[in-house]
């Protein structure tokens, strides 16, 4: 019997899990019976205290894996549905305003969100990529300048998913990048933490690389969007200025984050020989393979001029392969079905916190007005962060940018002393692309959890880690930058 299950289905552990599993139950049923003046929060309906409670649930079973991270997302999903819906049991619905209900539709929806078609054209590639060898030779080319030191091999694919992910979805970029894995791992022991390391490098990078450019993540163009509007700011923040001052800070991270992953999960083996057997299938399939996979990724890149989303060039290779035959039925069993499901639990938690009008209502009842600048930055960084751990960081960017340009352009003068509302909004675009500690804080995190090869405690560990220090870091670039009237 191989060591992990061994160790769940040790009595102790067990015993921990239901420990854990009973007290997510407790704080969830004191949350929800809790007076709704209890919350501090103005305009608190009922629906909200079940979201809040659902909210609570959620976050122990997530952090403690007292049961599996896609069963967490299914209750999730079930509890909202029954409880909180226009579509929920009787009695849950009595004495309530039907404008308060979620839509049941929509929630139901999170399991075809466009992200999980995304998710799903990167499955299908990474398949076909296999089955014709194509990611044999997608390695050894990528990889061959970095050498044979498994630490350089690292700063590889570090580097390359970084500089990918500053103009290609994040989760495109850790779909494709992930293809590449399969063969390199051959070349590693099992037993070693080598490949955790490769594993975990595609989210790091896929999340700390599209700070680099103002389109390389969303809540960056939504900083820009109020950094550059007319009748605000007005700043005119360019691609390039963005860039200068962004870019050194991703690199910095990156190489941070190099540096974490080889201290936390050191490579057993030192040289990673790329000889990597096998040779690319030579039919037509393969063709098929290759010209899909980089019209696919060409598409992904250029997706600004073509007006094709990310999510919907995904549909490509599910299609061609479909009907070409390079991908059968069969082949569908080798998508682990249950990141699908821990995604969409995911998003509907955060479709709940932003119908219900709970986050807005939270954030709005949060003093902002009355703190002092410094105040401002530091808390509104922690909020985006936490939040963004949780829900969508684009919903979080959302909500937050633009209640803070209103608070920052109340404050006037006040903001001087930190270098004004650019440092306020730019480091919310900061604290959301660092928010990465859990497999549903962001589709990179999913993918990579997807894999099997990594633990929810691993993830954490070097997520939390890169957190603080990414927040410490931009924050005091953001700063620095401000004082010397840069931004």
């Amino acid at each position: 019997m191989p060591k992990e299950e061994k160790t769940s289905l040790d009595g102790s552990f067990n015993m921990k899990r239901a420990v854990m599993f009973a007290v997510a139950v407790l704080v969830t049923l004191v949350l929800w019976f809790l007076p709704l003046d209890a919350y501090g929060i103005e305009g608190l309906t009922i629906i909200q205290r079940r979201i809040i409670s659902i909210f609570a649930f959620a976050t122990i079973l997530w952090i403690s894996e007292a049961i599996p991270s896609w069963a967490t997302s299914v209750s999730v999903i079930g509890l909202l549905l029954f409880t909180t819906s226009n579509s929920a049991f009787n009695f849950m619905r009595d004495g309530i305003d039907k404008s308060e209900l979620l839509s049941h539709q929509d929630i139901m929806a999170t399991f075809a969100d466009p992200i999980i078609i995304l998710f799903l054209g990167g499955f299908i590639l990474a398949i076909a990529a296999t089955k014709s060898r194509l990611d044999v030779f997608l390695a050894r080319t990528l990889i061959k300048p970095f050498g044979i030191k498994s630490e350089n091999v690292l700063l590889g694919f570090l580097l390359i998913t970084g500089v990918f992910s500053m103009f290609v979805s994040n989760t495109a970029t850790a779909a494709m990048m992930l293809t590449f894995l399969t063969p390199v791992f051959k070349a590693l022991p099992p037993d070693g933490k080598g490949r955790v390391a490769l594993t975990l490098s595609i989210p790091v990078a896929a999340n700390i690389g599209g700070m680099g450019t103002p389109i390389g993540t969303p809540p960056n163009a939504i900083a820009l969007k109020y950094l550059n509007d007319p009748n605000g700011l007005d700043l005119n923040l360019g691609f390039g200025e963005w860039m200068a001052f962004m870019l050194p800070l991703t690199i910095v991270l990156l190489l941070i984050g190099w540096m974490l992953l080889k201290k936390f999960f050191p490579f057993k083996k030192k040289t990673i020989h790329l000889s990597i057997d096998g040779s690319v299938q030579h039919n037509w399939r393969t063709v098929v393979v290759a010209v899909t996979f980089i019209i696919t990724v060409l598409l992904w890149v250029f997706d600004k001029f073509t007006g094709v989303g990310a999510n919907t060039v995904a549909m490509l290779p599910i299609v061609v392969f479909a009907v070409t035959g390079v991908v059968k039925a069969r082949d569908l069993q080798d998508i682990n079905w249950s990141v699908i499901w821990m995604v969409a639990g995911g998003f509907a938690l955060g479709l709940a916190l932003n119908d219900s009008g709970l986050a807005s209502n939270a954030i709005k009842s949060i003093p902002f007005g009355e703190w002092s600048a410094v105040a401002i930055l530091i808390i509104s960084g922690i909020i985006c962060y936490v939040l963004s751990n949780f829900i969508s960081n684009t919903a979080t960017a959302a909500l937050l940018v633009p209640i803070l340009a209103v608070v920052c352009k109340g404050m006037g003068p006040t903001l001087n002393s930190i270098g004004g509302t650019p440092t306020v909004l730019i480091g919310i675009a900061v604290a959301a692309s660092v928010a990465m500690a859990l497999p549903i804080s962001t589709p990179p995190n999913a993918i990579a959890h997807s894999t099997g090869l990594v633990k929810q405690n691993e993830m954490m560990k070097i997520g939390i880690v890169m957190g603080i220090i990414g927040l410490v870091l931009g924050y005091t670039m953001l700063f620095v930058l401000g004082e010397l009237h840069m931004l």
